[in-house]
């Protein structure tokens, strides 16, 4: 099928500023890679396709070019950039060895913030890259103490506060192996993910805040500590001033004041290339969650692409992106300390029903010059009526915004009321490779809706259902090169058969991603949803993002759900689940306005057989709205075979939608 933008170039909605382009660090880069590194066919620095096409053709000399422009410190050089181009099991950087660590340290200024710790009240700590080091220096002392060494992993029940980014590079430090989860996790989908790592130190806190809530973690810490037998001990983070329980309920226990306020000097442990740095877990919707492993050097060459080339972040600057621990852009929030710019953590609501618009106000008043969040955020703001333009935020040069398909009406909302001079900048990537396929970049326009590029060193392609590349029509997102990031493997899976069907099991040797897109003739690309969730109406596909954006648009309905379900007598049901906002019902006339809105904004052929209010959509606690589970739920699958209520933002909600599936299995049986 054809995307649904049938003009083939069409005016940028935002254009850099040239003077601003041109002084980017993505400019330099281009200027210093065609000096030093062969990129000569780069006509001018701010020629965002030139320099992409040469990234994903000379992957050698781009790569090797982010290694030398960056400085990397490696305590052994490497031999080869890129020793076997195969996918999976491409070797990088072959003969290296290096720490994360050190360079997560090394460009922070000792007596400037480095973290700058924000929570839902409008407190703020700042920590100094002085203190960090020293505070790192001190964990990671108390990590050895406790017997964690190279290749031993720690596992952290945290909020996003300082604590968890000290502990881990605390144990990167070390060569250990770091794995985190937000405390919103029950303690058994917790041990879900740690148990199979089998962690020596559990570091664990004993609350969060939430919408003015205090939640107390301390039983749950407790009951997580008792289902790892591997511990060695814990440390107890006193966050909420909460007092833990006596001795005899966790292994050998350290507080968190005596773990982080020793006075130690900081030794770092160089690894290989491909030593691994973090377990990051899927969201285990559907079984026990995976675990990818990452390597230190390929995390470290991708985030001081995406971080410092297309978010332009550099010394002075601060990022604040809202994220929980367990979501992958926690993670990326980490990495800004990369490229010496100071990273914001924030414990808390993002709109607390006390103060809606606190993450404004705290990015004007910490003079935030990257802001990151969500199209549900970007959405739920111009619906209640926020204006952050009260608040002085002329620092801001970006909004940042993933974890779905950002609508194009959410462009001239920030336009209006953040900034005129904002590039909002939607990116698309997955915790598969803890960073993003397509987005945009200090050189790159915008056009709303879509996200500007392919991300450099990405290989992007739009595949046909014949594995060929189309442009201008909607495909599977696909990678046919090699990312320095792309998981070393996966958790217990000692022949990589889980890998290998995770990704490559369509097209071998290209990465399948599960995302469809349109590829556009002007370098853009769209984002429709994932392939395994497309609406598929008498031959006609249709991705499920292009429904929800159109009605998500309406005032009255607050979050939408499509769902194009195959029946038993080959009959095929696409009920529209809506969420209307407070104080609106659905009747008869606002569901003729939403069949209006599909049939002339979308598709004709896709107008819904049904649209039902539900009380809540389920989504992954990273925010994924659950398409494929709820489709199964309604074709009649039996729940504990579809959803681990453990990995939803509400567990309540899969009964609510098996009792959906159970009724349409009742009307659709054929009588006898």
């Amino acid at each position: 099928m054809t995307a649904p933008h049938p003009t083939p170039h069409p005016a940028p909605f935002f254009t850099p500023d040239p003077h601003a382009a041109a002084g980017s660090r993505i400019a330099d880069f281009a200027r210093w890679a065609a000096r030093h590194q062969g990129a000569e066919d780069i006509p001018g620095p701010t020629d965002y396709q030139a320099l992409y096409r040469w990234s994903v053709t000379d992957l050698e000399g781009f790569w090797a070019a982010v290694w030398e422009y960056f400085a990397i410190d490696a305590t052994t050089p490497y031999e080869q950039v890129l020793a076997e181009e195969t996918m999976p099991g491409a070797r990088w950087f072959s003969g290296a060895t290096l720490n994360y660590a050190h360079h997560a340290l090394r460009n922070l200024h000792p007596d400037a913030p480095a973290i700058i710790a924000l929570d839902e009240t409008g407190a703020g700590n700042e920590i100094t890259g002085r203190q960090l080091r020293a505070q790192v220096a001190s964990v990671a002392a108390t990590l050895r103490d406790l017997g964690v060494g190279q290749g031993d992993r720690v596992a952290g029940y945290l909020p996003n506060t300082p604590h968890a980014v000290i502990a881990f590079l605390a144990t990167a430090s070390l060569g250990a192996v770091w794995s985190v989860c937000g405390q919103d996790y029950a303690p058994k989908a917790a041990a879900d993910r740690f148990a199979q790592l089998e962690p020596a130190v559990l570091i664990t806190a004993d609350g969060y805040l939430f919408n003015g809530t205090t939640h107390d973690r301390r039983a749950a810490s407790v009951e997580l500590a008792a289902a790892l037998p591997s511990l060695k001990g814990t440390v107890l983070v006193d966050h909420v001033g909460l007092a833990w329980p006596e001795d005899g309920h966790f292994a050998l226990t350290v507080p968190w004041q005596d773990a982080a306020t020793r006075v130690e000097y900081l030794t770092i442990t160089p690894v290989p290339f491909d030593h691994p740095l973090w377990v990051v877990f899927s969201s285990g919707t559907t079984g026990l969650p995976k675990g990818i492993v990452h390597g230190h050097g390929g995390i470290l060459l991708e985030h001081l692409k995406i971080l410092a080339l297309h978010c332009d972040l550099g010394v002075g600057d601060r990022l604040l992106w809202y994220t929980t621990t367990h979501w992958m852009m926690w993670n990326l929030v980490v990495s800004t300390l990369l490229t010496g710019a100071a990273t914001c953590t924030y414990d808390g609501s993002p709109a607390p029903q006390a103060r809606p618009d606190i993450l404004w106000e705290l990015a004007a008043r910490h003079k935030v010059t990257v802001f990151g969040t969500s199209p549900q955020y970007l959405l739920a703001m111009a619906k209640g009526g926020i204006e952050p333009a009260v608040h002085d935020l002329s620092a801001v040069r970006v909004i940042g915004c993933t974890g779905s398909a950002l609508p194009a009406s959410a462009y001239p909302w920030v336009r209006d009321h953040v900034g005129a001079g904002v590039q909002l900048a939607s990116t698309s990537g997955g915790t598969d490779v803890v960073s993003g396929f397509a987005g945009s970049a200090p050189t790159t326009p915008v056009w709303a809706g879509e996200l500007s590029a392919p991300n450099l060193g990405v290989a992007l392609a739009a595949y046909d259902e014949h594995g060929t590349p189309v442009r201008d029509e909607v495909g599977e997102l696909v990678v046919t090169r090699p990312m320095p990031s792309m998981p070393l493997h996966f958790w217990n899976d000692p022949d990589g058969s889980r890998y290998r069907d995770a990704y490559f099991a369509a097209h071998p040797g290209v990465w399948r991603h599960g995302d469809w897109i349109t590829h556009t003739s002007h370098g853009s690309v769209i984002v429709h949803g994932r392939s395994d969730a497309t609406l598929n109406r008498n031959g006609v596909r249709l991705g499920s993002a292009d429904i929800h954006d159109i009605v998500e648009r309406l005032p009255e309905i607050t979050e939408a759900l499509v769902i194009g379900a195959e029946e038993p007598d080959g009959g095929y049901w696409m009920p529209l689940f809506v969420v209307p906002a407070p104080g609106v019902s659905l009747d008869d006339a606002l569901r003729d306005r939403i069949r209006d809105a599909i049939r002339t904004g979308a598709s004709p052929r896709h107008v819904p057989d049904e649209i039902l209010v539900v009380p809540a959509i389920p989504h992954t606690k990273t925010g994924k709205k659950l398409e494929v589970p709820v489709k199964r739920l309604l074709q009649g699958a039996p729940a504990e075979q579809v959803l681990n209520p453990a990995a939803l933002d509400n567990p309540d909600l899969v009964s609510y939608y098996a009792r959906l599936g159970a009724e349409r299995s009742k009307q659709s049986t054929p009588r006898t």
